[in-house]
């Protein structure tokens, strides 16, 4: 995309939620506002396993442990999260996001298609929350959507790259949206055409009010691509909340993926990602095949969105 070939070396526009943004992450060589509670930062935390019977989780509860060991100095704590020292932090599975007293109402109820849009002027203008899907062409970005709200054709998915070529916007529970916004990196899309998605999609980043985070799908399947680490660069270097969501998690060959499993794809791209930024951004690990990830998903977007209504 041509708009992240070079960065500005200060944001040229702030969010318009910019205490929310500062809160969340800033990249180099801004001075990072999520602070550690915890007394060592030596220390190897595992993922915490719990039940529904925490006050904030009614209808999800958080899963089982898993294998990955997320360093203190590299988990995500939500604004106004307190952690007990003790106790230390509820960890979501797959990912180095610490739970918050804000994780609630995060399931799914119903979910439409409002409209297309291809200007940030034209979307909708209820005032609604919303969080943004992007990634490269053929990254699963329909399946992923499809896969969080239950619905096999909410979101058209392709074999063909490149099918998205506008501004969706997807209304949930009648209380906030998820939009999917076209793919980059489709080198057989014409010219003019990637012009035009590059304009509105980084408009859009800019310049809407109502958007909480962008998630920022990365294939994990395959090794980090120089396209994936300049998009997450430019969000960053211009204060816009970001998520990193990785996909295909469930492709285990090596043959097809560079050598490696997903995991270990996952954390080269968190090395690569650490010379933009002060500390890693949220991320979680998903497939759309097995719905890994699906839970933790919903649980972090409540939990932004519940932050971001109250402040």
């Amino acid at each position: 995309m041509a708009f992240l070939t070079h960065f500005p070396f200060h944001p040229i526009h702030h969010h318009s939620s910019s205490l929310f943004t500062r809160l969340l992450f800033s990249s180099k060589p801004k001075t990072l506002l999520i602070i550690s509670a915890l007394s060592s930062p030596q220390t190897s935390l595992s993922h915490f396993s719990t039940t529904s019977s925490l006050e904030t989780l009614q209808d999800i509860s958080i899963t089982e442990q898993t294998h990955l060991q997320i360093a203190q100095e590299k988990l995500f704590i939500p604004p106004d999260t307190e952690i007990c020292s003790e106790k230390g932090p509820r960890i979501l599975k797959g990912s180095n996001i610490v739970l918050s007293k804000y994780a609630r109402d995060a399931q799914v109820v119903s979910a439409e298609f409002v409209k297309s849009s291809v200007e940030t002027e034209a979307c909708p203008a209820d005032g609604l929350p919303e969080f943004a899907l992007v990634g490269r062409s053929n990254v699963g970005k329909s399946s992923l959507l499809n896969s969080i709200v239950k619905r096999k054709k909410l979101a058209m998915t392709s074999k063909k790259p490149g099918k998205t070529q506008c501004i969706n916007h997807f209304r949930i529970n009648d209380s906030w949206y998820l939009v999917d916004l076209p793919g980059y990196g489709y080198a057989s899309a014409p010219n003019e055409l990637r012009k035009d998605w590059n304009k509105f999609t980084r408009d859009y980043f800019l310049n809407r009010s109502t958007l909480v985070s962008v998630f920022l799908l990365i294939d994990a399947s395959i090794p980090a691509k120089k396209i994936d680490l300049e998009y997450a660069s430019w969000l960053g270097q211009n204060q816009v909340p970001m998520t990193i969501i990785f996909t295909k998690c469930d492709k285990r060959k090596k043959k097809k993926n560079g050598g490696k499993h997903p995991e270990e794809n996952v954390q080269d791209f968190q090395d690569l990602i650490s010379e933009y930024f002060e500390a890693v951004p949220p991320w979680i690990m998903t497939s759309s095949v097995t719905n890994q990830g699906r839970d933790e998903i919903l649980l972090h977007m409540a939990q932004l969105r519940n932050y971001w209504l109250k402040h």
